[in-house]
């Protein structure tokens, strides 16, 4: 239970054969040992099997994906007049208001119900077709919640992909935050300006213009506004920060440390922020040199910067990558 000195947890809705529920349509499971291990001890899951919810039983018969790829029907591999579309989007739409604010959801790869992409589509001869979708129940969630961080099992055993997505979780949480705090103009800048080098890692575009948003849209009511950064915002973290963009970041910050390093010491970081560039060294390692001299010599501005200063648990997580 978090307490005054501790955050409310930050919850992940999850597919639950993820984490070892036997909810498989062949009565097994799909434990995911990084799910259950790693990322169990920072985030509190909020399983949910759509296919049990709603009335199939374990084990059951397989589902697939029949038709048109913008708009599959979810029906019976060896009854293909068993219909599931309906139910799974309807429980889908259900459990996006139930779920609440959870801060992002691990979906089940290559499920007819749960894939969040590469899904396997059969034409109605029960061929395959070359096309592929998305399941249903992950195509209600989300449309329901446009701007909540997704991903997929599989894709989190790539280090980059791992990365983004804690990286988006965490965001969203700080965004959750702040709407429950309430929108007013001064901090949705604040929110902005503690954002800034974070964002600039993922791509200048979507820096300058979620810039001049909240620059030259003063006169717009600060919900207003909010909704419309709250898309630009996620969208921009969407787009995978690269080494080449985490290291113009780290060299506009030692700009900050300029008039007051010593000759020996710009040589240093100089040299740790190439071989982090060369990729010889993962990013903690500037960012742990450049966080010991700003304590030395504090910079008002970088020190709200969520790029030195994440969460402590998101800190942790990423160094597992």
């Amino acid at each position: 239970m978090p307490t005054s000195e501790s955050p409310a947890p930050i919850r992940i809705g999850i597919s639950s054969c993820l984490l070892g529920q036997k909810v498989r349509f062949d009565g097994n499971h799909k434990q995911d040992g990084f799910i259950t291990g790693t990322l169990s001890e920072y985030f509190e899951f909020v399983p949910a099997c759509p296919e049990i919810a709603i009335g199939m039983g374990v084990p059951r018969e397989p589902i697939q994906l029949v038709g048109d790829a913008d708009a599959p029907r979810a029906l019976g591999v060896k009854d293909p007049s068993q219909d599931f579309t309906d139910k799974l989007a309807a429980y889908g739409a259900r459990m996006a208001e139930e779920l609440g604010e959870i801060s992002g959801y691990i979906l089940k790869s290559k499920s007819p119900s749960c894939g969040m992409e590469r899904v396997k589509l059969y034409a109605k001869s029960n061929q395959p077709s070359n096309k592929k979708t998305r399941g249903i129940y992950a195509t209600a969630i989300m449309q329901a919640k446009p701007l909540l961080p997704v991903e997929e099992e599989g894709r989190l055993n790539d280090p980059v992909l791992r990365e983004n997505f804690i990286e988006r979780v965490f965001a969203y949480r700080r965004w959750q935050d702040l709407a429950a705090a309430g929108f007013t103009m001064a901090r949705l800048v604040e929110f902005h300006t503690t954002h800034k080098m974070t964002l600039l890692a993922h791509g200048t575009e979507n820096y300058r213009r979620l810039g001049r948003l909240v620059a030259n849209e003063v006169r717009r009511s600060p919900r207003a506004l909010a909704k419309e950064y709250a898309v630009g915002f996620m969208e921009a973290m969407r787009h995978r920060a690269t080494r080449k963009r985490h290291t113009n970041v780290l060299m506009h910050l030692m700009g900050y440390l300029k008039k007051v390093l010593d000759s020996d010491d710009k040589r240093e970081l100089l040299e740790v922020i190439e071989n982090y560039r060369l990729g010889y060294v993962p990013l903690i390692v500037p960012i742990t040199l450049l966080k010991h001299y700003f304590r030395r010599f504090p910079d008002p501005y970088v020190a709200r910067q969520v790029y030195l200063n994440p969460h402590p648990q998101e800190l942790m997580l990423r160094n597992h990558v």
